[in-house]
C-alpha cells in the first residue's frame, strides 16, 4: 500500500475493533530453528514505509528476549516476527542497511547460505548485479524467497525504482537465469481496494492455504497489484489467491504466487498492505492489514513462510503436507552417489550450472549412456513438478536431431532434446509428474549418439518436489 496517499477507508478499517486474528499454531516443526532472514538493505523504511520486525538489528531478540505481543518490537511487520519467534521454531534475523547480500561469501556474517529463508518486504532500491546473482542461487541451491511488492508508482525513495521495477528487474535480468524462471511476471497495476478471495484451482488444500497457521480464505488489495502467470515457462508456478471475477485456473490476476526454481521455493505478495500491523517507528502513517477482518492475511504470510523453508536446502522442509525434495543428489555435488551410472556416463566439474558438479552424458559416438534414480512420489502430493538443467554441446550442425538426451519415467520419456536443441547455454525443464503419484518410479537421463560427430549433454540441479 502506498502510505503516500492514504484512503479514507483504510484509516476506518484500522480502526476496526474487531480486527484481530486467532493464529493456529503447528502442532509439530520439524528441525527447528528455521532460519529467516528479513531484508532492510533496500529502502524498506523509506517514506512512510516500516518494513523490519525490529528495530534491534540484525538480532531482534535486543529488544525484547521474549516477545508477547506486535508491540513487543518496533516495526510495521513485527507481528509477522513476533509470531514466527513465539512457535520456537524461528530464528530471525535482519540484514541491517549496512549489510551486505552474498551467497557464498565465508567473509560475510550474514551470507544467505547461512539461513533458509530472504524475506524481501517491498525492496525500492535495484540490485546490483551481484545482489541479484546471490539471490537467485541461493533459491536454486534450495533457499527460500519471499517476495512482497507494492503498487505500480509506489517510489518511496525517489530513485526512480518501485518494488515492482526491483523485483521484475531480479526476475528477468541477471547472471544466473532470465529467461522468466520463477514462472510469472509483475503487473502495473494499482489497485485501490478490493479482497481477492478466488482460492486457486491447483492450491485448494495446499500448505500455503490449508497450512499449520489455519485456513486461508482471502486476502486484501488496498493499493497494490498482481502478478501474471506464465506456466509454459515454469509448470510450477501456482496461483494461490486470485482477484474475485478472475479464473481460480486462469493465468491473470493473481494476489499470491507461489513457485520453485532449482531446489528451492519462492512466493510473492501483490502488496505490502496485508503485512502492516498497523505499529512502526514514530512519524510513519501506518495501517493495520494485518488483522484486516476482510482477509486472513496473517495465516496466509505465515503459512508461506512455513511452506519456504520446505526446499532441501532448507531447515528439514518435508512436514506434512509440505512439497518436500524426492531426489537425493540432484546437484551431483556428492559425485554420483545415490545415482546409477551406466558405462560411459560421469559426473564431471567440467561446467556446473550451481556448485561446481553437473552430469555429462553422452560425448562419445555410437553410444547409450544413462544416469538413473529411484524416486518415491507420495499418495496425495499436492503437487508433483521434476525440473532440472541442461547444457547442449555438439560438433553437429543444422537442424536434424542424429543424438538424443531422453528424459524417462519407468521408461516413458517425459522429454527430449537433440544436438538441436538449444546450445551453448543452461536452459530450464519443467515437467509434471503428477501421474506417477503414489509410485516410485525409476528417474532416468539417457544420452543416445549416433556414429559420427558426437554430442555431449550436461544435467544439473534434478528436482522433484512433492
Amino acid at each position: 500500500m502506498s502510505r503516500e496517499h492514504v484512503k479514507p477507508v483504510l484509516l476506518a478499517c484500522a480502526l476496526i475493533a474487531a480486527a484481530s486474528v486467532t493464529l493456529v499454531s503447528p502442532s509439530t516443526a520439524a528441525t527447528p530453528p528455521y532460519r529467516v532472514l528479513f531484508d532492510n538493505t533496500s529502502a524498506e523504511t523509506a517514506g512512510n514505509a516500516d518494513w523490519i520486525i525490529s528495530t534491534s538489528q540484525p538480532d531482534p531478540l535486543g529488544q525484547n528476549a521474549s516477545p508477547s505481543s506486535e508491540s513487543s518490537w518496533t516495526g510495521a511487520i513485527s507481528a509477522w516476527g513476533v509470531a514466527l519467534q513465539k512457535t520456537g521454531s524461528y530464528s530471525l534475523a535482519t540484514l541491517p542497511s549496512t549489510g551486505r547480500i552474498t551467497y557464498g561469501d565465508s567473509t560475510n556474517g550474514q551470507d544467505l547460505s547461512h539461513y533458509d529463508e530472504f524475506v524481501l518486504p517491498e525492496p525500492n532500491i535495484l540490485f546490483t548485479a551481484a545482489e541479484k546473482t546471490a539471490i537467485m542461487k541461493f533459491v536454486q541451491a534450495g533457499g527460500g524467497l519471499f517476495m512482497v511488492s507494492d503498487h505500480n508508482n509506489s517510489d518511496r525513495n525517489n530513485d526512480g525504482a518501485d518494488s515492482v521495477k526491483v523485483l521484475n528487474d531480479l526476475m528477468s535480468n541477471n547472471t544466473v537465469d532470465s529467461t522468466d524462471p520463477f514462472g510469472f511476471s509483475i503487473d502495473l497495476l494499482d489497485i485501490a481496494n478490493e479482497n481477492p478471495n478466488v482460492i486457486g484451482s491447483a492450491a485448494a488444500g495446499d500448505p500455503v492455504i490449508a497450512g499449520p497457521f489455519g485456513t486461508v480464505t482471502g486476502s486484501i488489495l488496498r493499493d497494490g497489484t498482481t502478478a501474471t502467470l506464465h506456466p509454459a515457462d515454469n509448470a510450477a508456478v501456482r496461483g494461490e489467491l486470485y482477484r474475485s471475477g478472475y479464473s481460480a485456473s486462469g493465468t491473470t490476476g493473481a494476489a499470491f504466487v507461489t513457485s520453485t526454481f532449482g531446489l528451492g521455493h519462492v512466493a510473492y505478495w501483490g502488496d505490502s498492505s496485508p503485512i502492516d500491523d498497523g505499529t512502526g517507528q514514530s512519524g510513519n502513517t501506518l495501517f493495520n492489514g494485518w488483522n484486516d477482518p476482510a482477509g486472513t492475511d496473517a495465516a496466509l504470510a505465515l503459512n508461506a513462510t512455513q511452506w519456504l523453508v520446505g526446499g532441501s536446502g532448507g531447515g528439514g522442509g518435508g512436514g506434512t503436507g509440505t512439497p518436500a525434495e524426492r531426489v537425493v543428489n540432484g546437484s551431483f555435488e556428492s559425485g554420483n552417489a545415490s545415482w546409477s551410472l551406466g558405462s560411459g556416463a560421469a559426473v564431471v566439474t567440467t561446467r556446473a550450472y550451481a556448485g561446481t558438479h553437473s552430469l555429462l552424458v553422452g560425448g562419445t559416438v555410437s553410444s547409450t549412456q544413462s544416469a538413473t534414480q529411484q524416486v518415491t512420489i507420495p499418495t496425495g502430493a499436492t503437487s508433483q513438478t521434476l525440473s532440472f538443467r541442461t547444457w547442449i554441446a555438439t560438433s553437429e550442425s543444422g537442424t536434424t536431431a542424429y543424438d538424443r538426451l531422453n528424459i524417462q519415467a519407468n521408461g516413458t520419456t517425459l522429454k527430449s532434446y537433440s544436438n538441436a536443441s538449444t546450445k551453448g547455454s543452461w536452459f530450464t525443464t519443467s515437467v509434471d509428474v503428477s501421474a506417477y503419484a503414489g509410485q516410485t518410479i525409476t528417474l532416468k537421463f539417457q544420452a543416445v549418439n549416433d556414429s559420427t560427430l558426437p554430442t555431449s549433454f550436461y544435467v544439473d540441479v534434478v528436482s522433484v518436489l512433492a
